[in-house]
């Protein structure tokens, strides 16, 4: 399938990335020589951000699409606490002989986001998001659409879900207001129970990118003075 591709090619690009990120870059060797630090105070560098991220992945062998929005404070650019929600919609496609139609899953789950960073002064960082999650998981006609959304559910067409879901990812830091994400996660679920759906868990694998907007280095240290 497409999404084992987006898979693959993302992990030899976390590999590239990591790489990257260990190799202290040209700029850095050179310009030490020419910069004297006189303030050796160590300061804590504080930051928050909103942040946008879609992916693609499976569902029990099914196309799954996911779109995520998550606030989080980033502690001395090293570790990332905040809260996270997530949407998914399944392409299952399966009949339902009860309703005459094919049903798709549909879900959205939210809960506490922690990801700690390794070389978080370098251009590109690496880390490893964790998700603990609540939400619920339902089946919905294929052919619904916005007018009619309310009235596809019952209480029998929804049950309640647990996630637990860690990942690694690759972090562009492109200025101190912006950084990019790549990277690949794995959900774990709860079981649940639909009488239209076989499918008891959300387990899966997922490959995505994001979006961080915020400031993540508030308060750090300027004391540098250039040497002529």
């Amino acid at each position: 399938m497409k999404y084992r591709s987006l898979v693959l090619g993302l992990l030899c690009f976390i590999a590239t990335a990591l790489a990257y990120a260990q190799e202290p870059s040209e700029k850095q060797t050179e310009g030490n020589e020419d910069y004297l630090e006189f303030n050796d105070r160590n300061n804590v560098v504080h930051g928050v951000y909103l942040g946008l991220t879609t992916a693609v992945g499976e569902l029990d062998g099914e196309d799954t699409f996911i779109g995520g929005l998550k606030l989080a404070y980033v502690a001395n650019q090293q570790f990332e606490a905040g809260f996270e929600g997530k949407f998914f919609y399944s392409d299952q496609n399966r009949f339902n002989p009860a309703l005459s139609r094919q049903e798709d899953l549909i879900g959205a789950y939210m809960g506490l986001h922690l990801e700690p960073i390794l070389f978080s002064k370098r251009k590109v960082n690496l880390s490893f998001p964790v998700l603990i999650a609540a939400g619920g998981v339902g089946a919905i006609g294929d052919d619904f659409n916005d007018d009619d959304l309310e009235e596809e559910f019952d209480e029998d067409d929804i049950d309640a879900i647990f996630v637990l879901e860690p990942g690694v990812s690759a972090l562009f830091n492109i200025s101190r207001y912006l950084q990019l994400e790549a990277g690949i996660k794995y959900r774990f679920s709860s079981t649940f129970s639909i009488p239209s759906s076989p499918v008891t868990r959300i387990n899966g694998f997922s490959a995505g990118i994001g979006i961080k907007v915020g400031v993540f280095n508030l308060g750090r240290n300027r004391y540098k003075k250039n040497i002529q």
